[in-house]
């Protein structure tokens, strides 16, 4: 497969990149005398093998048991690999210009971001998270009386590109309070866009600057006086042709969503790891379609 050799090689690049970098910091504290590649090679002695391994974990999201016997390794060693190489995975697709944008700074940074861009479709996704014993974290992650999340904001283009993923929330955050904590209102992040959400954005056109946001209408509250409300025809069929516009993010969300991952419950306890994989996983979804 092309790109699986392309990213091969660009991971074999980095890989020794980092081993040299290794070897120096050792030479410097005196802890470390052999030359990058000196020793046994391991379970994985190819950089193919040690790519096909990380996607692999990535894919399927085995346990580290399941893991370590489909490799030939012991269980320690797996994590071990893992935790290894996914930061390595993740500076070679930030190299190839494939990981989406996690953060600006200010307005004027992400309109040259996107520059050429004039449409941005917003959504948020979420994904099962493990039900901590504590109870101060428990509460953090349950999300409206259903089960226990992760959250990300996602903002991509018509044709399903992902241009920025936002950090990742515990699940009881609201979607539209997110958006605020990382784009604050005090500036124009949206005046040269087009930009698409969800109901789960309500007050978005009072708070954000911008003629051309667009969101669907809500359904009117029942009361004693309407006990039977509903749309009308002409708002039923605006609502319809935002979701025609707005079915594109969901199938970007959907995209990176094919790695398992994300699927599951998040199982791993390693601090930063739960926004770490939804990023790789994000760029290197990016990295096949560009």
């Amino acid at each position: 497969m092309p790109q699986f050799e392309n990213l091969v090689q660009e991971f074999s690049e980095y890989y020794k990149k980092w081993q040299e970098e290794v070897y120096q910091d050792g030479v410097t504290k005196g802890t470390r005398h052999r030359r990058p590649g000196g020793g046994s090679k391991g379970k994985l002695p190819t950089m193919t093998d040690k790519l096909f391994f990380t996607l692999v974990y990535l894919k399927t999201y085995p346990t580290f048991d399941v893991l370590s016997t489909q490799f030939n390794m012991s269980r320690s060693k797996s994590n071990e690999n893992i935790h290894k190489l996914m930061p390595i995975l993740a500076r070679t697709l930030i190299r190839l210009g494939a990981m989406p944008h996690r953060e600006f700074s200010s307005a004027e940074e992400m309109k040259k971001a996107f520059k050429g861009i004039d449409k941005i479709l917003i959504d948020v996704t979420e994904r099962l998270y493990r039900r901590s014993q504590d109870d101060k974290k428990q509460r953090e992650h349950f999300r409206a009386k259903k089960h226990h999340a992760l959250k990300n904001t996602v903002m991509s283009t018509l044709e399903k590109a992902i241009l920025f993923l936002g950090r990742t929330f515990t699940g009881k955050n609201h979607d539209y309070g997110m958006l605020k904590k990382e784009f604050s209102p005090e500036e124009d992040w949206f005046t040269d866009f087009q930009v698409w959400v969800d109901l789960g954005y309500l007050g978005i056109i009072k708070d954000y600057s911008g003629k051309n946001i667009f969101i669907p209408h809500k359904n009117p509250r029942k009361s004693k006086n309407k006990p039977v409300t509903e749309l009308t025809q002409t708002q039923k069929m605006e609502n319809r042709a935002l979701s025609k516009v707005r079915i594109f993010v969901e199938n970007a969300i959907g995209g990176i969503k094919r790695y398992n991952i994300l699927v599951h419950r998040f199982r791993n306890h390693k601090t930063n790891f739960d926004d770490d994989v939804i990023a790789v996983c994000a760029g290197t979804r990016q990295f096949v379609i560009i």
